[in-house]
């Protein structure tokens, strides 16, 4: 698409008989910028060449064989006619460009600064619209059959009932109690924190258990797929192993194989013929997506899809993916430490927030059994350590949390925090300061939890507060001591969630005194004593005792 424009120069003398090109300029149709292709200086224009006029058609008709994104622009300083257009191939009109949110996938004819949908700034893609007869997948590739009736909910056949179990105690928790039938999966994490390891993992048991299973990579070939599986020893299943990243083709084999389980790894290598793009952009992530889903709901086959993430952690791509998606989960934790924790944040059968702890090993990712002494120090607790109770999906998991104070040498105190929100800290020490005089506005405060988990339980401030107190006058809590509770902005100490079942791990794992809120229903357990308090610095007196 190359148009050759040529205007009047309004700057040139009138007297000026001959044809001068002043500046020829290529415009990018999807950018908009202009970029001066020629220059040269004269007396009579800073930007001119001389040319007869007959070289914009021998410069349209050779662009026009390299390039149809781009158009040119060349402005003459003298012609008879005000316009001179040479038109080779229609040029895309803006109307067939459209501005899409990578946060959510809105789509708008015209740049906007700031989402009205999300309100997220900044997180445009510039795409040419797709063709009518290639957009979307159309109600034709619905699953064909099915009553299109309304009809009471209460009639439904539900003739997909049964879960399908993966042999793996913490993957099945984290998806619900196993896969349900026809499900779409989406599974992200950093780069070698053990996606493909544990699908990779899961599809051998299961092909070693009869069923079928199809593995699509993407990113690996067959050889190097092949001596992944020998260190993990799954490579004597029967799994089926392919390796495309064409849509269509995956479809078509998986069609012919009718597999119980499929990944795909990972979903922003693949793309379809019918869509403009490349693999990985806004399109081709969307509507593989969307097609992958229509094939797991007609066939009944469990698709998970294994996805990349950005710097900030979340998928890769538009919002819109993990929307269409039945359940999101995510690795957590450091990728070079021994345990690997995934978190489900969303799960349309199971609960969210379910979590399922990991050891990485020689032989793969192996499940653990008991996390709540993963994440426990044996023995007393050093000043500044705490331990806590938090609740991860249907699981009460024990955890402790440290912390360090310090005198400063900087002019602004530093507030690090690792596995809790910043701003979470900061209210904790505004806190301390006013209700239990503890002084810490010259001091560096650093505050992390053990084994790299991520917690938003409320039930944390407490055991936070004294860990912060204990570490700055350098006492311990008393041993076999847990500290669970909630702060209010007014010093009081409210009650947390499902206080019955903490205390129930406590208890399990030999905890002997247990530190609670005073308000609230607190379950009677015997041999362990319960210790009420109403108020923060009624707490901050009990431990400096």
């Amino acid at each position: 698409m190359v148009m050759i424009v040529a205007n009047k120069s309004p700057g040139n003398s009138p007297k000026t008989k001959e044809n001068k090109i002043i500046g020829i300029r290529l415009r990018c149709e999807n950018s908009g910028f202009w970029e001066p292709i020629i220059r040269k200086k004269t007396k009579n224009c800073k930007n001119t060449i001389n040319a007869p006029i007959f070289i914009l058609e021998r410069l349209s008709e050779s662009i026009a064989k390299y390039s149809n994104t781009f158009s040119i622009n060349i402005f003459v300083n003298k012609i008879e006619n005000s316009a001179f257009t040479i038109l080779h191939q229609p040029v895309a009109s803006k109307k067939n460009i459209q501005y899409i949110c990578e946060e959510c996938g809105s789509v708008f004819p015209h740049k906007v600064s700031k989402c009205p949908e999300c309100g997220v700034s900044g997180l445009f893609v510039v795409e040419t619209e797709i063709e009518k007869e290639s957009r979307g997948i159309g109600v034709t590739s619905m699953p064909q059959g099915e009553a299109l009736e309304p009809m009471p909910i209460s009639e439904v056949p539900t003739k997909h009932s049964k879960r399908l179990t993966t042999a793996n105690q913490e993957f099945d928790r984290t998806l619900g109690g196993g896969m349900a039938t026809g499900s779409l999966i989406l599974i992200g994490g950093d780069p070698g924190i053990g996606k493909s390891t544990l699908v990779l993992q899961t599809l051998s048991t299961i092909a070693a258990a009869g069923c079928k299973t199809l593995y699509v990579s993407g990113e690996e070939s067959a050889a190097q797929v092949k001596l992944r599986a020998e260190r993990l020893g799954a490579a004597g299943s029967d799994m089926m192993l392919f390796c495309e990243t064409s849509l269509s083709k995956i479809l078509e084999c998986a069609e012919k194989i009718k597999p119980q389980v499929m990944v795909i790894d990972s979903i922003q290598t693949v793309y379809s013929e019918d869509l403009p793009g490349t693999p990985g952009s806004v399109s081709q992530l969307r509507e593989c997506a969307l097609k992958l889903m229509v094939f797991a709901k007609s066939s009944g086959t469990v698709t998970i899809l294994v996805g990349h993430v950005t710097k900030d952690g979340q998928i890769a791509g538009p919002r819109i993916l993990e929307h269409m998606v039945d359940t999101v989960a995510y690795f957590e934790g450091d990728k070079k430490g021994q345990y690997r924790i995934l978190r489900t944040v969303k799960n349309r059968f199971g609960a969210t927030d379910e979590i399922g702890v990991f050891e990485m090993s020689s032989l793969g990712l192996i499940p653990v059994q008991n996390p709540s002494k993963v994440f426990l120090q044996e023995g007393e607790l050093s000043p500044g350590s705490a331990v806590s109770c938090t609740i991860e999906g249907s699981r009460a998991m024990l955890f402790e949390i440290q912390a360090l104070v310090g005198k400063t040498s900087y002019a602004m105190p530093q507030r690090v925090s690792a596995g809790v929100e910043a701003k979470k800290l900061t209210i904790i020490l505004a806190l301390l300061e006013r209700f239990a005089k503890l002084q810490v506005s010259n001091s560096d405060v650093f505050v992390s939890v053990v084994g790299g988990l991520k917690l938003e339980d409320p039930g944390i401030d407490l055991p936070l507060a004294l860990a912060i107190v204990g570490n700055a006058r350098n006492i311990s809590l008393p041993p076999h001591s847990i500290v669970i509770g909630e702060l209010g902005l007014s010093g009081e100490i409210r009650p947390v969630s499902s206080l019955d079942l903490r205390i129930k791990e406590a208890h399990r794992l030999g905890f002997e005194k247990i530190v609670v809120p005073a308000s609230g229903k607190i379950p009677t357990v015997k041999g362990i004593e319960i210790i009420k308090f109403a108020r923060l610095e009624q707490a901050v007196e009990w431990l400096l005792g």
